[in-house]
């Protein structure tokens, strides 16, 4: 079975680069721009939330060991996807939920994974993530790849990436890599 790709924009990159990161059967994370109109954008550019991109990552994993519905049970645990355009205090439209699908198949999946997290209850308020086509991908600075395992001590790592990586661990320790 061929390696997948998806493309996550959950808030802040560093928190699901982070946490993918940790998943088995996931081969690489790369965190990146996706979903606006101007090409070859830069972190400033996004930062002032007028090019229409959102901050993403994109996960490259093995579905014979972490399937789709898996990534989406993680991706779906790690974020608020009641909040439109904001994930606690990142706030614009570049920290927006949004799955980017690479397939029809994705994109059904997709859809029946907000389904069932609607049916479930879990959230008073409704789900708000966008499900839309991959575009042009573009990646983020270099700076910013490998961003937490580089930076773990920096404060945003600290109080925000941190705790996102311990719930997964907690949540999913099935799913996490043993390192």
């Amino acid at each position: 079975m061929a390696d997948e790709s998806i493309t996550l924009g959950g808030g802040c990159f560093w928190c699901l680069e982070a946490v993918f990161q940790r998943m088995q059967g996931v081969r690489t994370v790369v965190s990146g721009y996706m979903g606006g109109d101007a090409p070859n954008p830069t972190y400033k550019q996004i930062c002032t939330g007028t090019t229409g991109h959102a901050e993403v990552v994109q996960v490259t994993f093995d579905p014979a060991v972490a399937d789709l519905d898996a990534i989406l049970d993680v991706f779906f645990t790690i974020h608020d996807p009641t909040t439109p355009n904001r994930q606690g205090n990142d706030v614009g439209t570049q920290y927006r939920s949004a799955i980017f699908t690479h397939s029809a198949e994705q994109e059904a999946a997709a859809r029946a994974a907000v389904e069932r997290l609607e049916k479930s209850g879990q959230y008073r308020d409704p789900i708000v993530t966008e499900i839309a086509p991959a575009t042009t991908f573009y990646q983020a600075e270099d700076y910013h790849q490998d961003y937490f395992n580089n930076n773990g001590r920096q404060p945003y790592c600290v109080y925000v990436v941190a705790p996102k990586v311990e719930k997964f661990l907690t949540k999913h320790a099935e799913r996490a890599n043993v390192r």
